[in-house]
């Protein structure tokens, strides 16, 4: 039998304690007391943090919303049937992010940044954290520059400026996406990136959306978040959130953004759905006291950054579907007042073939005329006071038929001027030849051509100045110079286009 050497033993105890390592790794671990409808309450998370990103095990995350007393209420981002009561669940200290990059640009993705349009994956190493604080003032500069539409109703009377916040709001079916869609077609010349944010969408809608960027040549620098009707209202409620934070990468990157939010009506709905099962107390409407902040925080997050941080921007688009045209409801007001104007579209005037359905006189955008481009400006200086008259005169005659001279022509100048504004869907319209309408019509040269032949009037004029020498110099200075050129040079052109139209 051998004997064991003492000094061997005290060599192997003294080479262990030289490689001991003090490391000490704590985990924050609790357990699922009760889960359903897109929710589960975890009881022993006493360190996590709201916002945070929770492990449930077999690839099923969620985030910490309610950090109660006695347990965490936590919203899941996957389906709830793999959890179950008693499940182990650890914080991650993370807070949640959604992947960022150039890659996505062309492609559907969900709220996660997972894409879901069968075309393999995105390649991107960047992530940026859902909720993010907004630019603070000294970060800011005032909107300056325009974010041209392709619509002349908003060109010329509710300019949109980069960097802004322009609501657009009207009923069920009255040309409110379309709006939108117009804006992101009108950028393809623009160098604007542009995000359209589906929320609580039929699939249906999101895939004729993308088909329809596929054909005007805009899908490739426009990312669609969508986070569909069928979607569990947790992803409902992250989506416009996912699509803010993909945004400010390129911002911060000197680029300009457009994001559109498609509805917030809808996120509303989703965060009330949440905040009931999470037993946050309901108020108004049975939405939560949060609402405000919500949308708050998130609009917030659009921004003109100054030229030495970059000078990018993101301009939102927020859409809110209104009943019965009633924009006093509560979270119609909520984002009026967080939003810098809005374009009220109005059922009355769809059904009666105004297209856009634009009100001019509930519509506006509070920045002015600094986000306007001069010629337009210029030749749309009185549009909105005639529009408003021909509204008011036009309910005050209907009923009668004696009209006076003076009367019967402005009535009839109010016809051409609704007529001139209207345009077919997806049918934008480059801001040269918006500002030769315009001021066709305020020169009176429509004043004696009929209605019905005002719209080819029109697509001839344009024509007639990209053929005519003179009048394709006229059209380069205010593409180019964005200015007017010498009223005498455009009443000569379109006078001579006028001699020969019949």
């Amino acid at each position: 039998m051998s004997k064991v050497n003492p000094g061997e033993i005290s060599t192997l105890i003294k080479q262990q304690i030289e490689k001991y390592s003090k490391e000490i790794k704590t985990e924050s671990v609790g357990t699922v007391i009760s889960v359903g409808d897109g929710i589960a309450r975890i009881h022993g998370l006493d360190e996590a943090m709201s916002g945070e990103l929770l492990d449930f095990g077999n690839d099923v995350f969620g985030m910490a919303l309610n950090l109660e007393k006695d347990h965490v209420g936590a919203i899941i981002l996957d389906e709830t049937t793999n959890i179950k009561e008693g499940d182990t669940v650890k914080t991650s200290g993370r807070i949640l992010e959604v992947p960022v990059g150039e890659d996505m640009l062309g492609r559907a993705i969900n709220p996660l940044g997972q894409p879901i349009d069968g075309l393999g994956s995105i390649d991107t190493k960047e992530t940026r954290p859902l909720e993010q604080k907004a630019q603070g003032v000294m970060s800011r500069k005032s909107v300056d520059e325009p974010l041209q539409t392709g619509i002349k109703v908003l060109d010329a009377l509710v300019p949109i400026g980069r960097g802004q916040r322009e609501l657009i709001i009207g009923d069920r079916k009255t040309g409110k996406t379309a709006i939108a869609l117009d804006t992101i077609i009108n950028q393809k010349e623009e160098d604007v990136i542009c995000i359209y944010v589906a929320i609580g969408q039929k699939e249906s809608t999101v895939a004729q959306v993308q088909q329809t960027l596929k054909q005007h040549g805009a899908h490739d620098y426009t990312i669609v978040v969508s986070a569909s009707a069928s979607e569990p209202a947790p992803l409902l409620y992250l989506a416009p959130y996912a699509g803010v934070s993909i945004g400010e990468h390129f911002m911060h990157q000197g680029k300009s953004v457009l994001i559109v939010y498609d509805d917030l009506s809808k996120h509303a709905v989703a965060y009330r759905e949440l905040s009931l099962l999470l037993r946050r107390p309901p108020g108004r409407e049975a939405f939560p006291g949060d609402v405000f902040y919500l949308h708050s925080r998130l609009l917030e997050r659009a921004a003109k950054l100054r030229d030495d941080l970059g000078g990018g921007s993101i301009t939102a688009l927020p859409i809110i579907e209104t009943k019965a045209g009633d924009i006093s409801a509560y979270i119609p007001t909520n984002v009026i007042s967080i939003t810098d104007g809005q374009i009220f579209l109005q059922s009355d005037l769809f059904n009666s073939g105004v297209r856009p359905a634009i009100n001019a006189g509930l519509s506006v955008s509070r920045v002015g005329g600094s986000a306007q481009i001069k010629p337009i400006k210029k030749v749309s200086g009185t549009l909105r006071l005639d529009l408003a008259s021909f509204r008011e005169l036009e309910a005050f005659t209907q009923f009668g038929s004696d009209l006076d001279e003076a009367t019967r022509k402005k009535l009839e100048r109010g016809e051409r001027t609704v007529e001139i504004l209207k345009q077919g869907l997806h049918d934008v319209m480059d801001v040269k030849y918006q500002v030769i309408s315009i001021f066709a019509l305020t020169e009176g040269y429509l004043d004696d051509v009929k209605k019905e032949d005002i719209t080819r009037f029109e697509s001839e004029l344009h024509d007639f100045f990209e053929n005519d020498e003179e009048g394709k110099q006229l059209l380069k200075t205010i593409k180019e110079d964005k200015t007017l050129p010498d009223k005498d040079d455009m009443n000569s052109v379109i006078e001579k286009f006028k001699r020969n139209f019949a």
